[in-house]
């Protein structure tokens, strides 16, 4: 009886069994390690980007030199970062992002004139999101609400 038929067959059969290996090593390498910290990473540059621009916008919301003014300014925000909703709050005249996965998160501080008593709020990034200034008496009140 002659096997030499079948050394080819059965060289070629573990050969793609070592390729399905090395790509399963690999993926399981790169979906257990490399790839969540890169979703991480990209979430708090789009974290911190969002909380950049809505401090713009509040920012610029602010009548300059008015005696009274009630301003009201929609505010766009990304519906998610890292897939998941989250909401932004104020702490001290800071913008903080809380987002459910903890390793994501963002703070920015606000440059607000000296006019400014009081900033409050959250929005929440499943609502539309809107900043009320309200300047009455040298005295100026920023809220963050929900359209």
């Amino acid at each position: 009886m002659d096997d030499r038929g079948v050394a080819p067959v059965v060289g070629k059969a573990m050969e793609a069994g070592i390729v399905l290996l090395y790509v399963g090593v690999v993926t399981a390498a790169m979906y257990g390690s490399v790839v969540p910290d890169y979703r991480t990473a990209a979430g708090d540059a789009v974290a911190e980007r969002a909380l950049v621009s809505a401090a713009e916008d509040i920012e610029a919301a602010i009548p300059a030199d008015v005696r009274e003014a009630t301003v009201r300014a929609d505010v766009t925000l990304p519906e998610t970062v890292r897939g998941r909703t989250y909401t932004i709050r104020v702490e001290n005249e800071t913008l903080v992002l809380d987002h459910p996965d903890p390793e994501v998160s963002a703070r920015v501080r606000l440059s607000l004139p000296a006019s400014v008593t009081v900033v409050s709020g959250n929005w929440s990034s499943s609502t539309p999101a809107v900043v009320v200034v309200e300047h009455d008496a040298g005295e100026t009140a920023v809220r963050l609400e929900a359209r």
